[in-house]
């Protein structure tokens, strides 16, 4: 956008939003669009206007500077952290469904950027490492929002340094456990497919041929499968060789089994109970006794087991994360059982060749 620029709203506007307007006709985000019109960069016949104002056609829309996001820093907030490990060196954090690691840089200082794990890290230590910059204080890797788990927090720029060379050199095994939809054939078996960002839905990765993608190995065992009255599920181990975007969401999708919960790669968004689904044969019968329904409001997926050598101290580090009591109920209910169904350390961490 220019500084400064007039647009004349034509006759086929009138009706429209002028948020709605102004994104698709400077082709900009509405927080964009929105931030312009806070900072009384807008003007229609030379008054301030709102974002909802409805446009009449004809007027005369004067757009006098840029978006100008206030600064995004990352603040210190008492939020709860279940601490696995802890030196002077680094900490290990067993981060729960629903927290973002850190907030992205394009957003601004609102809900988005609250509640994150950096907020938390930045109450509970009195020392984070400064390598990634301000809002990633101390972060050497990433877990998705909605997937829980184990994660490596760095105190020092010393042992960040040491840590990402680790991430780098593939010394750092990292085994995860996910509840897949369908039965998986195999009882173990290894994906080598490159991901790339899929060029039509941003927001996805795609295991497609790209030109810019990046090679990704993902080793997986099958734990356990389940037929249930919700269908064919199989809880499988998998332990990944990289640490690309989304890498095991993607892998298991591509290979016809995507993670339970996971409706960005086809996961259903609510599990149907068949049997009552198929037993109602008539349209009464679903209306007075309809099949019951489960829905995962988060992945299945679960960081449970790092090991690696501590980067200062040489000390061999095994830490695990058992499964969060979401996850524990969920199988519990999908199996109609009344003991917890999680595996046990033993089925949980097998060797993986």
């Amino acid at each position: 956008m220019a500084d400064t620029r007039t647009i004349l709203v034509p006759a086929e506007a009138a009706g429209q939003r002028l948020d709605h307007f102004l994104a698709t006709h400077l082709d900009a985000s509405r927080s964009r669009v929105q931030l312009l019109l806070s900072q009384g960069d807008v003007l229609i016949d030379q008054n301030t206007p709102k974002a909802s104002l409805k446009l009449r056609g004809g007027e005369t829309i004067t757009i006098t500077g840029e978006p100008h996001p206030a600064p995004l820093k990352a603040t210190a907030e008492n939020i709860p952290l279940h601490i696995v490990f802890e030196d002077d060196h680094l900490a290990i954090v067993d981060k729960p469904a629903g927290m973002m690691v850190h907030a992205g840089s394009g957003q601004t200082e609102d809900a988005r950027s609250r509640g994150t794990l950096v907020n938390a890290l930045l109450h509970h230590f009195q020392s984070l490492s400064t390598t990634a910059g301000e809002l990633r204080p101390g972060i050497v890797h990433r877990l998705d929002k909605d997937t829980s788990g184990l994660i490596i927090v760095a105190k020092s720029d010393r042992a960040h340094a040491k840590l990402a060379a680790m991430f780098s050199g593939r010394d750092i095994r990292k085994t995860y456990i996910a509840l897949v939809h369908g039965e998986v054939a195999r009882p173990r078996g290894t994906i080598n497919a490159a991901i790339a960002r899929d060029p039509v839905r941003r927001t996805r990765m795609t295991t497609r041929p790209q030109e810019n993608a990046r090679s990704a190995i993902s080793h997986y065992e099958i734990l356990r499968k389940l037929s249930t009255r919700f269908g064919k599920f199989t809880l499988v181990q998998v332990r990944i060789e990289t640490g690309r975007t989304h890498q095991i969401r993607v892998h298991m999708a591509s290979i016809g089994h995507p993670v339970v919960g996971d409706t960005l790669y086809g996961a259903a968004s609510q599990i149907t109970d068949q049997v009552a689904a198929q037993a109602a044969t008539s349209r009464a019968a679903r209306r007075n006794t309809p099949p019951q329904r489960l829905k995962l409001d988060r992945n299945f997926l679960h960081s449970a087991q790092l090991e690696f050598t501590h980067p200062i101290t040489r000390k061999p580090l095994q830490l695990q994360a058992a499964l969060p009591a979401e996850l524990d109920a969920f199988l519990t209910r999908l199996e109609g059982d009344t003991t917890p169904a999680k595996p046990s350390k033993q089925e949980a961490n097998p060797a993986i060749g």
